[in-house]
């Protein structure tokens, strides 16, 4: 299992909000880059950066500083937040980003997604972002008629090989993973599954392992101290 630190990005900061509410926003680094170099000096294998601004305004507002992480560090980084066309996704790979995340574009555009997965193959990841069950969208202010895995089964006939996937309820809150969520998705797909929101601590990163996720997504968690990223990839491994 893959451990991702995670390094949201809202006006060129580096921030945390809770349960995505823009309104409830904490900095943690004026440098996202430094802050992006710390986590690979502890071993990090991969970056998850998502552009906030990027997110509630429907197209990427903080590209230079993404670029900048993709060629800076050493490791491969993924990004979402506001993606929406090919052109976008292009963008971000020829600068050097291993992986482009859709979101709400793919909600509302699936024949986007054919195209992307058809076109860029393993650079393509979906977001599957839960909001009492169903797929949220517009920066997670919205939400869609679809449940999370009949979205996700949607998405792999389309021939997505990667999600992502969230319980926004425990974004930011530090009270564990949706772990029934997670283990329910992980059987009703083939894909690989990202999970994301709520890691509070080691032994949410064994149980997600036991649920069989490929990867896990950490932020908060890292910010407050509440986990050693040495620790989490060693407990992941």
């Amino acid at each position: 299992m893959v451990i991702y630190p995670a390094i949201d990005i809202k006006d060129g900061k580096c921030v945390r909000l809770v349960q995505g509410r823009f309104s409830d926003v904490t900095v943690y680094s004026d440098d996202p880059v430094e802050m992006a170099r710390s986590f690979e000096q502890a071993g990090a294998e991969y970056l998850h950066v998502v552009d906030l601004d990027g997110a509630r305004l429907g197209s990427p507002q903080n590209m230079d500083i993404i670029g900048e992480l993709a060629a800076e560090l050493g490791i491969p980084v993924q990004t979402g937040g506001g993606i929406r066309t090919a052109e976008t996704m292009e963008i971000l790979l020829d600068k050097g980003i291993k992986r482009v995340i859709l979101g709400t574009s793919a909600v509302n555009d699936p024949m986007l997604v054919k195209a992307a997965a058809e076109r860029f193959g393993a650079g393509i990841a979906i977001a599957v972002d839960a909001k009492d069950g169903f797929v949220a969208t517009e920066g997670w202010e919205q939400t869609s008629g679809f449940t999370a895995v009949e979205f996700a089964r949607k998405m792999e006939d389309l021939g997505v090989g990667v999600i992502i996937y969230t319980d926004i309820s425990r974004d930011g809150m530090l009270k564990g993973p949706n772990l029934k969520a997670m283990e329910e998705m992980v059987k009703a797909v083939g894909m690989d599954v990202i999970a994301s929101g709520g890691v509070s601590s080691i032994q949410d990163i064994k149980n997600l392992k036991n649920a069989g996720v490929a990867g896990a997504i950490i932020g908060k968690a890292l910010y407050t101290g509440n986990i050693d990223l040495k620790e989490a990839i060693a407990a992941a491994k």
